[in-house]
């Protein structure tokens, strides 16, 4: 039985993690393709390249998905792997449902609700504190962050270049705009690729699969690299829509700057603070914030609101889904 349910519960971590992909490849390229400096599917393809190599670049996220979420330990073997598969299935539901919607929420908060809903119907203890410091602080910093850099630095920009040739100004941003767009699926590989593992690595190390003092093993980095990069390169169009053209319509200047903006603080939480953000909430409020340079009123506030609600609501309902999943699992 316990074998059985760590092969399920890694193709469902895979299956997740291809969902993370394909619902968040616009937070990478949606503001390259939405002003044009590269066509879809080059967009993608680069994307979902850049995306394997940032899985590849470290574990600090993903040994915070496994050790700072729920404690193991405090029950059978049984229990915490219906706890892991639980938390997955309301973390893709939730990724689904909010795809179809064409809201970009966040699967990292997805994930962690899932596995907080699914920790307290199944009895385990949840690190409080940890969540508090590693998942609601840069929750609410990341964003604020990305709006208050996005907006400073176009400003400045806007100033440097205020005496430039428009058409030229754009051409060159619009090339630049290919190496920010890496840099931002690098910084998404290395942020959501990571959670895949942590839970994979979170279910071998409940029944003893995994050595602590040993880490994350090989295999389950590149399947969790590959399973996100294939989920990227399969494309989020109705996503993309949102954030390339209905937030604001973008210039190449505006996009580099949303996209470089964002993933210097994808970087920043991965590889400093060690937290789990949301490269979807990070690239959202970017575009804001160089959207707001142009006039406040240039953003549609409307749609915003709609995106911020989603956010609120995607770990509550994660964690509803999938508590709802472990007591008729636990009862069956």
């Amino acid at each position: 039985m316990e074998a059985a349910l760590v092969v399920l519960v890694v193709a469902l971590a895979l299956g997740f993690d291809y969902t993370n992909g394909f619902h968040d490849a616009a937070n990478a390229i949606a503001t390259s393709v939405s002003t044009r400096a590269l066509t879809p599917r080059v967009a993608l393809a680069m994307a979902a390249v850049m995306n394997f190599a940032g899985a590849l670049l470290g574990t600090a996220v993903a040994e915070t998905i496994a050790r700072s979420i729920v404690d193991l330990g405090h029950s059978s073997n049984t229990t915490e792997l219906t706890v892991v598969l639980c938390a997955l299935l309301g973390a893709i539901a939730w990724n689904l449902i909010t795809w179809w919607l064409g809201l970009p929420s966040s699967s990292t908060h997805s994930l962690i609700g899932g596995l907080v809903g699914a920790g307290m119907a199944g009895g385990l203890p949840i690190f409080w504190g940890a969540i508090v410091n590693k998942v609601v602080l840069p929750m609410v910093i990341s964003p604020v962050l990305g709006f208050a850099l996005a907006f400073a630095v176009m400003i400045g920009l806007l100033w440097l270049f205020r005496n430039a040739a428009p058409a030229r100004t754009h051409r060159r941003f619009r090339l630049a705009q290919t190496a920010s767009a890496a840099a931002m699926a690098l910084g998404h590989g290395l942020q959501d690729a990571q959670k895949t593992m942590g839970v994979i690595y979170l279910a071998l190390l409940a029944v003893g699969w995994a050595d602590p003092d040993q880490g994350i093993p090989l295999w389950v980095k590149l399947a969790a690299a590959t399973a996100i990069s294939l989920g990227t390169y399969s494309g989020g169009w109705r996503i993309m829509r949102t954030l390339g053209r209905r937030i604001i319509e973008l210039d190449p200047a505006r996009g580099f700057v949303a996209e470089s903006v964002s993933a210097v603080v994808l970087y920043a939480n991965a590889f400093l603070l060690h937290a789990p953000v949301s490269t979807t909430h990070t690239i959202t409020s970017a575009i804001m914030g160089v959207g707001a340079t142009r006039r406040i009123s240039a953003v549609r506030w409307g749609v915003a609101k709609n995106i911020a609600i989603a956010w609120l609501l995607t770990i509550p309902a994660a964690a509803a889904v999938s508590a709802l999943a472990t007591w008729l699992i636990t009862a069956w």
